[in-house]
């Protein structure tokens, strides 16, 4: 089946949370700043300007050590409902073109543009238009990428940031594929990277050499998406409406927990927090639990089982499960659910059906 053509735009705000500080304070402009928690609570840089991306500042680093590369960081804590306020203003924008607006975050949003007929249908034009809204509105820049696909478009909007944007044409898919290095792959972390250039694989025409079979065995259930995506390859619709998948809880402490004793009782916290959490989503079903666990030498690990019941002895085993890979003094817990995919089930039931008959 031959799918439609879709024009497809990603936008990226412009490091988000600082952008719109400096935007309300101009004394921070032109200054390193970082917005994040603070060093005593252990806490982690949310984002950083580029003057602080200069010393290697970067999101989800632990602020003592941004402060380690910066000495002179300016930190400035998280105003979450200002952030959303904007975002909120910025959407609308994206809703005077298309209805199919996919917002991934606060900061960044999926939207086709296919049916639309401003700027005769010119994503390209659409984008500029979108951007020039968004500068003009709130004083914050923006970055853009348009393609056929969404995983051509976000790669594309970080082409050209900041503060610019970068079309990728249905013709010259084939080409631009070739030279992108495997690193810009959405999935590809440090991690799986490292393990791609052992094996000699640095560009996206390296990995077109292997075939899918290659390609599982090396990766996993990732081999079929890296398998489409080294082709410019991707048949993900727009979601309008995007349904929670999961709700989870987590707690970075301010010193560690220096052993089992101590993680189960912040467990038991932590299950109050998700049962609460848990509330709104009473018509979901469970389908697995999960607790992550991450130790003072930045070690992460996670255990999960599969658990429709939520009971905090299945928390408590599973945070033993993973304690024991490390045995380490633990400076974060999180717990939290997956929700079973009853559309697709109900769906896989039915083939299960026609094959039975």
């Amino acid at each position: 089946m031959v799918l439609p053509m879709r024009k497809i735009i990603h936008i990226d705000m412009d490091c988000f949370y600082a952008a719109v500080e400096m935007r309300d304070n101009p004394a921070l402009r032109g200054i390193p700043i970082a917005v994040g928690g603070t060093r005593d609570r252990r806490g982690v840089i949310c984002t950083s300007n580029y003057e602080a991306r200069k010393y290697g500042v970067r999101s989800a680093m632990p602020t003592a050590h941004a402060l380690q590369l910066c000495p002179q960081l300016t930190l400035l804590p998280v105003n979450i409902s200002k952030y959303k306020a904007v975002a909120l203003q910025i959407r609308e924008i994206f809703y005077a073109y298309t209805e199919k607006v996919e917002p991934l975050s606060l900061d960044e949003a999926y939207l086709d543009v296919t049916d639309c007929q401003q700027y005769q249908g010119s994503a390209t034009q659409i984008a500029q238009a979108i951007r020039d809204q968004i500068f003009a509105q709130q004083q914050l820049t923006a970055s853009a990428g348009v393609a056929p696909n969404k995983f051509l478009a976000k790669v594309a909007s970080d082409w050209n940031k900041p503060n610019g944007q970068y079309v990728i044409k249905p013709q010259q898919i084939a080409d631009f594929i070739l030279q992108l290095p495997v690193n810009k792959i959405p999935g590809v972390g440090k991690v799986t990277a490292k393990k791609m250039q052992e094996l000699g694989i640095h560009l996206c025409a390296d990995l077109q050499q292997l075939s899918i079979e290659q390609l599982a065995e090396q990766f996993g259930v990732f081999g079929q998406k890296l398998h489409d995506y080294c082709r410019g390859i991707d048949q993900r619709e727009v979601e309008p409406q995007r349904e929670r998948k999961s709700v989870s809880v987590e707690e970075t402490f301010p010193t560690d927990l220096t052993n089992l004793t101590h993680c189960a009782d912040r467990i038991a916290d932590l299950f109050n927090q998700l049962v609460q959490r848990l509330k709104p989503y009473s018509e979901k079903i469970i389908k697995n639990q999960f607790v992550k666990v991450k130790f003072n030498n930045f070690a992460q690990t996670t255990a999960e089982c599969i658990a429709a019941d939520l009971k905090l002895n299945v928390f408590q085993q599973l945070c033993q499960t993973a304690y024991l890979r490390y045995q380490l003094p633990v400076r974060l817990l999180g717990l939290g659910v997956h929700f079973r995919d009853e559309d697709n089930e109900i769906k896989v039931d039915n083939e299960q059906l026609a094959l039975n008959i």
